[in-house]
């Protein structure tokens, strides 16, 4: 073969490869008049869509998110009860909670649980993430969730620092004194319950009585003084003694007494009747006791005399 057959069978070459090459770049250019539907590639046509413009201007258009995609945490402050749950269940430590206590109730999430706490700092480092998704798990009120903003590219990693607190750090300082304060009062008030229950007690404690100390009194004339204190002084009560009944011939001065006291029981003493003739007594008592009954006897009639006929 010769150099110059050569030589024209490779422009033919080049140009047949160039015709085929610019086909299909007409084609393609005629078929972008149109656009494909942007579509999320969980869609079932997804991979069917062969024809049009696929280039999307982003960011203005964006493929959506799947819905249950892990991304970008958010925490909406208003349903948290500071619960520091989502803290202890992080594997990298990437959230960070400074919790306050409040002196009374602060509100009401939107499921109804009560918020006793103040976040003073409620961060995410989104460095940090490991986009497992347990925080969101673990959260009692559901505040905690994932975004579909996957593209948060900055310059600085310090940026991916997201800060959820609802307190700023004057408020914070302000309440945690607040919160000192209220204690600082409270065991006041249960000290002072203390002691005056206690006092009570100290008041009802008897009370020791003086030694005893006899006090002479300085003589006097017998005549003057004896009458006051036989007045004043309670007569001492005599002691008892037996009174016996005085003999029949003293009547006199024994009836004021006797009226006064009263006569004592007699001894019983058991008295026997004398005996009496047999004749006197015996017919009383016959006549109380029941006449026996004789003993049946039968009797038998006389037979008559029989006469003779």
């Amino acid at each position: 073969m010769s150099a110059l057959s050569l030589y024209f069978r490779q422009i033919k070459s080049a140009i047949s490869s160039t015709r085929k090459g610019l086909a299909l770049t007409w084609k393609h250019a005629w078929n972008a008049r149109n656009q494909r539907t942007i579509q999320n590639v969980q869609h079932a046509d997804y991979f069917k869509s062969n024809e049009g413009v696929f280039t999307l201007e982003y960011p203005h258009q964006e493929i959506p998110t799947p819905v249950n995609g892990r991304y970008q945490l958010h925490n909406e402050m208003d349903d948290c009860i500071v619960c520091d749950k989502c803290v202890k269940v992080c594997p990298v430590d990437c959230i960070e909670i400074e919790p306050i206590k409040a002196t009374g109730l602060v509100g009401y999430t939107s499921d109804g649980s009560p918020i006793r706490l103040y976040a003073a700092k409620f961060d995410i480092d989104m460095s940090k993430c490991c986009f497992c998704g347990l925080c969101t798990t673990v959260c009692p009120t559901e505040c905690l969730t994932m975004t579909s903003e996957y593209d948060f590219s900055v310059f600085d990693v310090k940026e991916h620092n997201f800060s959820f607190a609802n307190l700023s750090p004057e408020q914070a300082a302000e309440k945690k004194q607040m919160y000192e304060q209220f204690v600082a009062e409270k065991e006041a008030l249960k000290q002072s319950s203390a002691n005056a229950a206690l006092a009570p007690v100290e008041e009802t404690k008897p009370v020791a009585k003086p030694a005893f100390k006899p006090i002479f009194k300085p003589k006097a004339d017998a005549s003057t003084e004896s009458s006051p204190a036989e007045e004043v002084k309670p007569a001492a009560k005599p002691a008892f003694k037996p009174s016996f009944k005085p003999k029949a011939d003293a009547s006199a001065e024994s009836s004021p007494a006797e009226e006064v006291k009263p006569a004592a029981k007699p001894a019983f003493k058991p008295s026997f009747k004398p005996k009496a003739d047999a004749s006197a007594e015996s017919s009383p008592a016959e006549e109380v006791k029941p006449v026996a009954k004789p003993a049946f006897k039968p009797s038998f009639k006389p037979k008559p005399p029989q006469t003779e006929s």
